[in-house]
């Protein structure tokens, strides 16, 4: 089945290599995502001897490399790539190029929610990793945008006859979740981390989403110069009171997986149980000490 068209990937490329020379002025929001992305990998008692990047705009490999492990990056963008300190190779996130079992760790800082067929970047992705290797990503989720999105919509309906595509869908946790066991991963697990955002202005809040890279490279986005009004009424939305400033929280899906590997914990098969329920519950339950009936 062919893989819906939902991204313009020609546009996605365009805005990451603007955002190449641009992204110094989100730095604080990047620096604070690659550092809750990073500081996982205290929980993991292994060394790593090499690791790939994927569109983690130099930040993510710095970190890496800091901790003394190999890193190659890898983007979309040649400008993007090249803001990585160490070796990096322009790539489409969609066919990943590297040979089976080449990487003990891969990760995505905020990149991969633009890639049209994620479950197939995903399978990639575990191919690429060492039986036992970790995938350590995080992906924007609903409702990051949503008062954006929401806001655009009644202002473009107050103006015009309907509505035009502006602002990219995210995926769910759960919906995460499941692209993880679906993609073949082993141990998957699925947190959430937030990063409270505050606007002034409509106008700042884009200005951040094109330093980022984020402005909208939906495939079915109006190629047509939006209504002169369009974005003062959907700041009117935010900002009802001037002087008042808007939330605009970036919630992450932090992702945790493991390649699949003999050496890791198996769940028992159907019927292999030595104890049924109705024995556990009818046993006797040991007492607290001091307690009374």
């Amino acid at each position: 089945m062919d893989t819906p068209i939902i991204f313009d990937r020609k546009a996605v490329k365009a805005h990451r290599t603007r955002s190449a020379s641009l992204q110094h002025s989100v730095m604080p929001v990047l620096d604070a995502a690659a550092d809750i992305l990073i500081d996982r990998l205290d929980d993991v008692t292994r060394h790593f001897t090499a690791a790939l990047d994927v569109g983690g705009r130099g930040i993510v490999a710095q970190r890496l490399i800091a901790r003394g492990i190999p890193t190659l990056s890898c983007d979309l963008s040649h400008a993007m790539a090249a803001n990585a300190p160490g070796p990096a190779v322009c790539v489409d996130e969609e066919a990943l190029p590297f040979a089976p079992h080449s990487f003990d760790l891969v990760t995505a800082s905020l990149s991969l929610h633009w890639i049209n067929d994620l479950p197939g970047t995903f399978r990639q992705i575990c191919r690429v990793l060492k039986p036992d290797g970790l995938f350590l990503a995080s992906v924007p989720i609903l409702p990051t945008l949503r008062p954006l999105r929401q806001a655009l919509e009644d202002a473009e309906l107050a103006l015009c006859d309907g509505v035009s595509p502006r602002v990219s869908p995210l995926p769910t946790q759960q919906s995460c979740a499941h692209l993880l066991q679906r993609a073949g991963f082993a141990l998957p697990v699925v947190d959430t981390e937030k990063l409270d955002l505050r606007y002034r202005s409509l106008t700042a809040l884009l200005q951040d989403l094109r330093a980022a890279g984020e402005t909208n490279a939906l495939a079915l986005r109006s190629r047509t110069t939006p209504p002169r009004f369009l974005f003062p009424a959907a700041s009117a939305e935010l900002v009802p009171d001037a002087g008042d400033s808007f939330a605009m929280p970036l919630h992450m899906a932090i992702l945790t997986a493991w390649a699949p590997a003999p050496t890791q914990p198996q769940p028992l098969k159907p019927g292999a149980f030595t104890h049924t329920l109705d024995t556990v519950l009818a046993s006797p339950q040991p007492r607290s000490p001091g307690s009374t009936d």
